[in-house]
């Protein structure tokens, strides 16, 4: 059974679950008596456990990282976000594909706790997938054939996920730069290096500047 509380969105989910319960028990307490506070704390906690283990699954055989197909390609799995169009990782995913790598671009679906909350994600995927095939067609075009996938809202898990399918032999995520990248802030890149026991290589993509730079260039040349 894998354990249930794997993303940030999950553990978000638990600890307001837990107030929740804690509430009722104390307002039961207070209007019933000790009695009363027990049973309203056995009923609602059955109903948790019971919901914990609905949701949780199997645990399935992960392939380790560096696990390799029925072939010898080599396996490059990308990660990013709002960078993922960013000319600087398509640059850096051209500079690493030496001829007939695989390669996988994993874009999460970013979402807000309230949406998460009323299982609104429509909108982020949406999102998501739209950066994705940007970010594939433009590949494309430096003759990089490349798939892609939308991930888990959490990096982290993302990375995972991708992984039990895709044994990745590096693995490059990409974020904005220190001061703007949310991914930063929570120490998404060193997470994955602890974790996951392959070469990861962090791209800082700065789009402002990009952009700024390809406004220059079309004044330049009209």
């Amino acid at each position: 059974m894998r354990n249930p509380i794997r993303t940030e969105a999950e553990a978000f989910t638990f600890v307001l679950v837990c107030a929740v319960l804690f509430a009722a028990v104390a307002v039961a307490g207070v209007l019933g008596g000790g009695w009363v506070a027990l049973g309203v704390f056995l009923a609602l906690g059955l109903g948790v456990a019971i919901g914990i283990y609905m949701k949780t699954e199997p645990k399935e055989a992960e392939p380790a990282v560096w696990a390799r197909g029925r072939d010898d390609r080599r396996r490059l799995l990308v990660v990013a976000n709002e960078t993922v169009a960013g000319r600087a990782l398509r640059d850096e995913v051209v500079r690493r594909v030496r001829g007939g790598e695989d390669v996988l671009v994993v874009c999460p679906a970013l979402n807000s706790q309230l949406r998460h909350w009323t299982s609104d994600e429509d909108r982020a995927r949406g999102e998501a997938q739209a950066r994705l095939e940007e970010s594939l067609a433009a590949l494309a075009d430096e003759g990089v054939r490349a798939r892609g996938q939308v991930g888990d809202a959490d990096p982290v898990q993302a990375v995972e996920d991708a992984l039990r399918t895709f044994g990745a032999d590096e693995i490059v995520v990409s974020t904005h730069p220190p001061g703007r990248s949310n991914w930063l802030e929570r120490g998404v890149v060193e997470r994955v290096r602890e974790r996951f026991p392959c070469p990861i290589h962090h791209v800082v993509v700065d789009l402002e500047a990009e952009r700024g730079a390809a406004r220059a260039g079309v004044d330049e040349a009209s």
